[in-house]
């Protein structure tokens, strides 16, 4: 029986996962790849990597410790957890049963896909899913928001604060009654695309013009510096429904200290209600997730004096 499993390998889990090790817990990591959304990087033909802020030194360097420690790490993916007689039963996919005495989740959150063409092509080169990472790079550029929920809408603002023109995508024809959204409205570098659907993403080794279709069935090309697809976050719960608490949005709900309602359980990262969807955030959440988890173990180890 491990003392504890940690379920995700991106920025959160990564940082969960080297914590506990060094706080010498009986851990395994259990992922299907290390790194998560990190492994991904937006490239634009006038920026240099030293401009970006991700966070990628610090999950690099946990990455290369857990490549070296095999013995922590399981390349699979979790199917269902359970709790039985104080302990977790997590259920991977290939049928395998681990046992552990506490969990950290750390699976993250899928983003909502266009499905349309170019799309996949164009994935981060030009074409993101996060403009809250991105906007800082945008200075007098056009950018081009898809979406028409909150998070479109923060995005949008966010990139009008410093683009010389933002086009907001809204595939719906509802109203959100918000202050942003009426301040949007009045911006004079902002226009909204009300009711149209994307078509298609063209360009050359980036992406340079969105295609819509106007709710009369016309079409149009817009250029743009930069894309963001804001669409939607789908947090990968489904492991834990019925054991845990969720938000409306289905991800887990998390106090301060990452501890969910279920006592040894544990969350971090974009998978929880936790504030925004950054990097260094997930890493932060991470540490304190592992750090809980050592508080709640700390009771049931064995204390062994070092010689």
């Amino acid at each position: 029986m491990y003392d504890l499993i940690v379920i995700g390998g991106g920025p959160a889990g990564l940082t969960a996962t080297i914590y506990a090790i060094r706080k010498r817990l009986n851990v395994l990591l259990l992922t299907k790849d290390l790194g998560g959304k990190t492994n991904y990087h937006l490239a634009l033909p006038w920026i240099e990597d030293y401009q970006v802020i991700r966070g990628l030194e610090i999950v690099n360097k946990f990455r290369n410790e857990l490549e070296y420690l095999d013995f922590a790490r399981q390349m699979d993916t979790a199917e269902k957890i359970d709790k039985r007689d104080g302990r977790f039963l997590v259920t991977t996919r290939d049928g395998t049963i681990l046992e552990s005495k506490s969990v950290v989740i750390a699976t993250g959150a899928r983003q909502v896909r266009m499905n349309v063409p170019g799309e996949k092509e164009f994935t981060m080169k030009g074409l993101c899913y996060s403009a809250l990472s991105y906007a800082p790079l945008f200075i007098d550029k056009t950018t081009i928001v898809i979406g028409d929920n909150e998070l479109a809408l923060r995005s949008a603002g966010e990139l009008a604060t410093v683009a010389s023109h933002v086009y907001l995508v809204c595939t719906g024809n509802q109203v959100l009654d918000s202050p942003l959204w009426m301040k949007l409205q009045s911006a004079m570098n902002v226009t909204i695309l009300k009711g149209h659907q994307v078509v298609e993403v063209k360009g050359d080794e980036f992406a340079r013009v969105l295609v819509t279709r106007d709710p009369a069935g016309r079409t149009a090309e817009y250029e743009a510096d930069g894309m963001f697809v804001e669409k939607a976050l789908t947090p990968q719960t489904d492991m834990v429904k019925g054991l845990v608490d969720l938000d409306d949005t289905g991800r887990i709900i998390v106090d301060c200290a990452n501890c969910t309602n279920v006592p040894g359980l544990f969350a971090a990262g974009d998978v929880t209600n936790s504030y925004a969807e950054q990097v260094l955030i997930a890493v932060g959440e991470g540490a304190k997730a592992a750090l809980s988890a050592y508080e709640y173990l700390l009771p049931m180890l064995a204390l062994t004096p070092v010689a």
